[in-house]
């Protein structure tokens, strides 16, 4: 009787691998899919507010808006969704936790070494709940209110320091990892 359970579970385990494999790469995909819908809406938002008010007066949309749209992402979803970052401007939304920090360091230093910052995301069960990142790029638009201080408008600079009074999210430069999109669900 033992060898048979030992034979059969040495004939099933490559099976039992093979469809917890299959199930982390449907998780990732799915985690990939949720974190790549918010930035191209965030992005629309941003062009037509800096078109209507100047970037001064697009400051609200990742303020207000942006969060208002992650929730509805997370209702249409189930993924909880949030952005954050390592140099936070909102220290209520966007500090990372432990294993956000450490793959934002991690995006970093590979982005460093060469590796293009839009292709770099992390997946991964951890206990009872499946987590995902992927960076954030700055993109040129992204400039106007996250770009080198002593090249930001006196406006924005004004609003800046009324709406984050601890900002800590300029001094970026086009290319550079802003922060990530940050998924998460219980499983």
């Amino acid at each position: 009787m033992n060898k048979f359970l030992f034979a059969a579970a040495v004939f099933t385990a490559p099976f039992a691998a093979t469809l917890a494999h299959a199930n982390d790469e449907a998780l990732f995909g799915e985690a990939r899919k949720v974190a790549t819908t918010l930035p191209p809406k965030l992005l629309v938002a941003l062009q037509e507010e800096i078109a209507r008010t100047g970037a001064e007066g697009a400051i609200s949309v990742c303020k207000d808006m942006a969060p208002k749209m992650a929730g509805e992402v997370s209702q249409q979803t189930g993924w909880k969704i949030k952005r954050v970052s390592l140099k936070a401007r909102n220290d209520a939304r966007a500090i990372p936790d432990a294993w956000e920090q450490a793959a934002l360091e991690d995006f970093d230093k590979r982005a460093a070494t060469g590796e293009s910052p839009a292709k770099l995301e992390k997946g991964e069960k951890i206990g009872n709940e499946y987590r995902f990142v992927k960076a954030l790029p700055v993109q040129g638009l992204c400039l106007s209110c996250h770009g080198p201080d002593d090249k930001l408008k006196p406006a924005v600079k004004s609003s800046l320091s009324q709406h984050y009074p601890n900002d800590k999210a300029t001094g970026y430069s086009e290319g550079q990892i802003r922060g990530v999109i940050s998924v998460r669900k219980a499983l």
